[in-house]
Order: structure tokens, then sequence, then C-alpha cells
């Protein structure tokens, strides 16, 4: 059940959509938590040793907060036997063949194709057998991947989002969801961005029309998750 806010004088909540959250038509997204970009040593992580002023805020966070909870929601969501859906970032090969011209440095400077190991999810997050695995070549990723048509197979309404960035990836994928009708929900201290700043930024201007964002332990409360 979906119901709509009428205070119009509230002018940060006049048009925010509230719904019921329904395990049974959910899914738990995570977004691009691969070594290239998501962990320390990886790619990005080795090319920022010498500046530590950028790359602690961002790995501290993704070690200390987006990893735990992200683990936290995965093992909710499997112990239930919930839908889950991890989106990879990086080109099919090394000669980057099916890359848009914008992201074709990105994937060069930090070695994201199929295959390698920047490629993969960082440890403790990996898939388990069956989850469903897409990958992406554009920031968001309704613009090259088959999520739309999959979530929509699989009778996704609702999308709980996790990942890396919230002000890149993270938002923009779920902006494009909430533009096709999803009901989507940002997992707070499951994103993280190189700053603090930006992150909340995203979440600030994401809850202004397209979603909302909540605590992991918020998420899985509302959807009954022990």
């Amino acid at each position: 059940m979906t119901t709509y806010a009428s205070n119009a004088s509230d002018y940060m909540s006049a048009f925010n959509v509230t719904h019921t959250p329904d395990f049974t038509n959910s899914a738990l997204l995570v977004i691009d938590m691969q070594n290239a970009t998501g962990s320390r040593d990886g790619a990005l992580g080795r090319s920022l040793r010498e500046r530590p002023d950028i790359a602690d805020p961002r790995f501290d966070r993704i070690e200390k907060v987006v990893v735990p909870n992200t683990k936290r929601m995965l093992e909710a969501f499997r112990k239930e036997h919930g839908r889950v859906v991890y989106i990879m970032l990086g080109a099919a090969d090394e000669t980057l063949c099916d890359a848009p011209t914008h992201m074709k440095k990105l994937f060069a400077g930090t070695q994201n194709w199929v295959g390698s190991r920047e490629h993969e999810i960082v440890a403790g997050l990996e898939p388990k057998p069956g989850e469903l695995i897409l990958r992406k070549t554009t920031v968001g990723a309704f613009a090259s991947s088959s999520i739309d048509a999959t979530l929509r197979a699989c009778g996704v309404k609702q999308l709980y989002v996790c990942g890396v960035s919230t002000n890149m990836c993270v938002d923009t994928t779920a902006r494009e969801a909430a533009d096709r009708g999803y009901v989507v929900t940002l997992i707070e201290d499951a994103c993280g961005a190189a700053k603090p700043e930006y992150h909340e930024a995203a979440i600030v201007t994401f809850k202004r029309l397209f979603g909302r964002a909540i605590a992991a332990d918020d998420a899985m409360k509302e959807l009954g998750l022990g």
C-alpha cells in the first residue's frame, strides 16, 4: 500500500511517498563493492597511499561502516531466502571495447575488467551460489545492464540499496530505479563516498523526492528480519 503526504506547508516532506515494506517483493542491491575502488588494497587505494587525507576518509568508512553493515544486511536477507542482487562495474576485458568513452580512463586506471582481481567483490561480501550478478559499464546500472528486466521478471518492486560511491553509482542507480517505479530505500550506513560531505549531500537530495534513506537496523526491523 502506498500513501502520499498532504501537508504542503512542510516543503521538505510535502511530496514524500510512504509505503508498506514487503519482504516478498524486495531485493537487496549491493553496488560496486569491488576491489578496484572499494578496497584499500585495490587499485584506487594503492594509487592514494601517498594521500591519506583523501584515502583515509573513504576507506575508513568502507571498512568500519559499509562492509560490516552490508554484511549484516546480506546475512539477514539470506537467512530468510530473500533476493540478493550484485551490481558490478567494469569492462568485458582489458581492451575496454565495451566501455563508454567517459569510463575508459577509470577502468584502465583501476584495471577493472572481467577476470581481473580488481573486478572481484571485496573480501567478506562475496556472492553466494544462485545470487544474481549483473555487470554494468556506466555509472547507473539501468543504462547498461539488464537490471530492469531482471528485477521485473523476479517480481521485485522494492529495493534496499548498499554500496559505493553514495554520490555516484549508488545514487544514480537508485534514482534511475525510482524513476521507473521501484520503491527505493538507501541503507545510509551501508553506503560510502570519497568525502563525508559527498555522502551527506547525496542522501539529502535523494530523500527529497526519490526515496528514503534509513539505517540497516531500521531496514531489518521493518522487513521483519531477525
